[in-house]
Order: C-alpha cells, then structure tokens, then sequence
C-alpha cells in the first residue's frame, strides 16, 4: 500500500475515533440530563468511550509512534468538528442554568 494512502486512513481511523468518542459525550449529556442516574450514564460511556479509543489508538498505530501521533491530530480535529456540528454554545452569551 502507497505510503501516502496509508497515512490518509490513519487520519481517518483518528477522525472517527474523536467522532465516536466526543459524539458519544455529547449523546450520553442529552440522555443523562434527564435519567434517573445520570452518573451512572457518565461513568458507563466514560468507560465504553475509552476503552474503545484506546484499543482503535493501538491498532492503529501499529507500534509507530508517527502514525499514532497522526491517528492523535484526527481524533483533535474531530473534537472541533462535532463542537462545530452540534452547536454548542462556548465562551461569552452561552445560556446557564439559573
């Protein structure tokens, strides 16, 4: 496989982690805001979330520190992309609770 190409599906393989791990937080948020045991909620996905991403990470990466690095700037950048994508308010004029 061409160098190049493979070092696009490790960005790839970073920038679905990132999705899956902060569109997963923004889920498990809506859904314990109005569960019963919204910790539980929190502490369950922290843990699916995680174990997930570390294991996606150590595939992945396949023992080389550049494409792990590589698979870390997708996940970054996906972080952005689904604050972008759900439109959360940050910074000056988001709405708090009373």
């Amino acid at each position: 496989m061409n160098e190049l190409l493979q070092l696009a599906l490790v960005l790839l393989a970073g920038l679905l982690l990132g999705a899956l791990f902060f569109g997963g937080l923004w889920w498990t948020v809506l859904r314990a805001v109005s569960a019963r045991q919204p910790a539980l909620w929190f502490v369950v996905s922290l843990l699916l979330r995680t174990a997930i991403v570390l294991a996606g990470f150590y595939l992945v990466s396949g023992e080389d520190w550049k494409r792990l690095l590589l698979c870390l700037s997708g996940f970054i950048a996906a972080r952005f992309i689904v604050i972008r994508l759900t439109d959360m308010p940050v910074g000056r004029g988001a709405k708090h609770a009373p």
